[in-house]
């Protein structure tokens, strides 16, 4: 597999940046890198999915999946400290960097950690929400394993958010979670990206 972002250890020289961005109400100071997904800016597909995502009303965790550097999970716990957000990416230096982020913004209610999808995630940790922009370059099958570990890990009635373009597999997307879920709705469309939310 070429070195991009779904890779376990880049081997791209390390060229750090700063730079501040606006999440729900908050402003975030972000240490990005090279070799993680987006590391100029909030990419526009997690910035929608972060403005259109709703806390399920039921108890539990939440888990963002592929996190990089932390935009989606960090901006979620700040305005939601009640709950617990678990982090976890494939990309070592983007988890250093999601960890660092989160201290560096004083974001406390975060486990952050190395996990090939969610195959880390400890056996008894179930969640009401799993967010996730899904890592397309990695290939359909890797997403679709996504899917799966996402449906095992929710309690029942708890919901996946996922943002995806619609030329990027979007509606193949939508036939795969209708398989496993009770309910799967496209809830937001911006500028070619769908959010689409499916309730176990």
């Amino acid at each position: 597999m070429s070195d991009h972002y779904y890779t376990n250890k880049p081997q791209t020289e390390s060229k750090p940046r700063h730079w501040t961005f606006k999440l729900l109400g908050h402003t975030f100071s972000f240490e990005t890198d090279a070799g993680v997904f987006s590391k100029n800016e909030v990419d526009f597909g997690s910035r929608v999915l972060i403005d259109t995502f709703e806390m399920p009303e039921i108890d539990g965790a939440v888990f963002d999946v592929g996190c990089g550097y932390g935009p989606i999970g960090l901006s979620i716990a700040k305005a939601n400290p009640e709950r617990t957000i678990f982090m976890m990416d494939i990309n070592e230096r983007a988890v250093a960097l999601s960890q660092k982020n989160a201290q560096v913004n004083g974001v406390q209610n975060v486990r952050i950690f190395v996990s090939d999808g969610l195959s880390t995630v400890d056996n008894d940790a179930k969640a009401a929400a799993i967010l996730t922009n899904p890592p397309i370059r990695a290939g359909k099958d890797t997403i679709f394993r996504f899917y799966d570990g996402a449906y095992d890990k929710l309690v029942t009635s708890g919901e996946l958010w996922i943002v995806i373009q619609k030329k990027q597999g979007a509606p193949s997307t939508i036939s795969y979670l209708e398989e496993k879920f009770l309910e799967v709705d496209v809830v937001e469309k911006k500028k070619g990206y769908w959010i689409i939310r499916a309730k176990k």
